[in-house]
This record gives structure tokens, C-alpha cells and sequence, in this order.
């Protein structure tokens, strides 16, 4: 099965890629699939966003099409920055506001979770799919590997940016939305993922 991944976001192609390919989906980049847009994410929620973005590419390339919004809910600051995520702090900058906005909050009140919507669109139909990974804030940023909030999401004592690829794709937010999405597809599609 071949479709096209809504998302300008190299680091969520590539986690998608690492997830969805090995199970015979091919992803192709909004470039790769000859798109140039990015829609106003302007929803409430992340299923809002998610399907603004796919609705978008979906019309113009007319083949099956996921698009993800993804987020960090932290509970002490009543779910902040959660659909802002990506615009809560100028880029690079993310963990050390988010730190210094929860300078003050003690351990037991720094929990959290990534929270990950993805929408899916064809010509059969649209639908959403979510999940989420429950964490804490950190003291520090820690680790060299993922993107975002990981150097400051701790999973059972180690951040995201701590663990390998395949770890993090074994418990994150945005891996297990993806397995959701890969067995709605088998649903739709069939054990061989024929092109819809």
C-alpha cells in the first residue's frame, strides 16, 4: 500500500517510515507526492488538526492520506502546551521554556503525557485513530536521540531522547497510534494492503 504522509516534519515521516514500512506501507512526503501546502492548524483538539492537515493534501493528490498532530499535555500547567506544542516556544528552545515554566513544580506533580491523532483519508472514507504515552517532566534534558520535548520526557526514569529508535517506537504516543492506524488499514484493505 502506498500513501502520503501530511506533514512537512522530517522527524515524523521518519518515525512513521521506521513503524509502517516494515508492515508493507509505503510513505511518501508531501514533496515526494508533488504537495506544497500548509494548511492553518486552527482546531481545538489534535483530531481537529490532524484532519485539517490531511483533508488538505487529501484533495490534492486524491490518494490514501495520514496526517498526524501530536502533542505534550503537562497536568500542572492544566495540559499546556497540548495542541500548541509545536508553537509554545521558538524552535530548539521547547525544553528550556517548558523547564523553566515548571521550575517550581515538585516531583509528584510533574506529570504528563504525548498525546497523537492521526487522521486518515480515501476515497472510501476519513476516520481518526489516538494514543498517548504517560510520563513526567524532568529537571534537565537529557539524551541525543529524538525531537521535540523527548530530552525532557522521562518514561519510567529515561527520557525519549535516551532510548533508541525501536524503544521509543515500542511505547511512544506516535508508535502506537501508528499500529492503531495499521490495523484499521488491514480492516479496510486486507492482509495484502492492495491501493485504494
Amino acid at each position: 500500500m502506498k500513501l502520503v504522509m501530511a506533514t512537512n516534519n522530517e522527524n515524523k515521516l521518519r518515525e512513521a517510515r521506521e513503524i509502517l514500512s516494515p508492515l508493507g506501507i509505503e510513505i511518501l512526503s508531501q514533496r515526494e507526492a508533488g504537495v506544497d501546502t500548509n494548511p492553518e492548524e486552527n482546531g481545538e483538539t489534535f483530531a481537529e488538526n490532524a484532519m485539517i492537515k490531511a483533508a488538505a493534501v487529501y484533495e490534492l493528490v486524491q490518494c490514501p492520506v495520514i496526517a498526524d498532530d501530536s502533542g505534550l499535555c503537562v497536568d500542572a500547567l492544566n495540559g499546556a502546551p497540548g495542541v500548541y506544542s509545536a508553537r509554545y516556544a521558538p524552535k530548539g528552545e521547547e525544553c528550556q521554556t517548558l523547564l523553566k515554566e515548571m521550575k517550581h513544580v515538585p516531583d509528584d506533580q510533574r506529570t504528563a503525557h504525548f498525546q497523537c491523532c492521526i487522521a486518515y483519508i480515501d476515497k472510501d472514507g476519513y476516520g481518526t485513530v489516538s494514543a498517548s504515552c504517560a510520563g513526567k517532566i524532568g529537571y534537565e534534558e537529557r539524551g541525543e536521540n529524538g525531537f521535540g520535548y523527548d530530552p525532557v520526557f522521562l518514561y519510567n526514569g529515561t527520557t525519549l531522547a535516551e532510548m533508541t529508535a525501536d524503544q521509543k517506537n515500542a511505547i511512544s504516543h506516535r508508535g502506537a497510534a501508528l499500529r492503531l492506524l495499521f490495523e484499521v488499514f488491514r480492516e479496510r484493505y486486507g492482509d495484502k494492503h492492495a491501493d485504494k
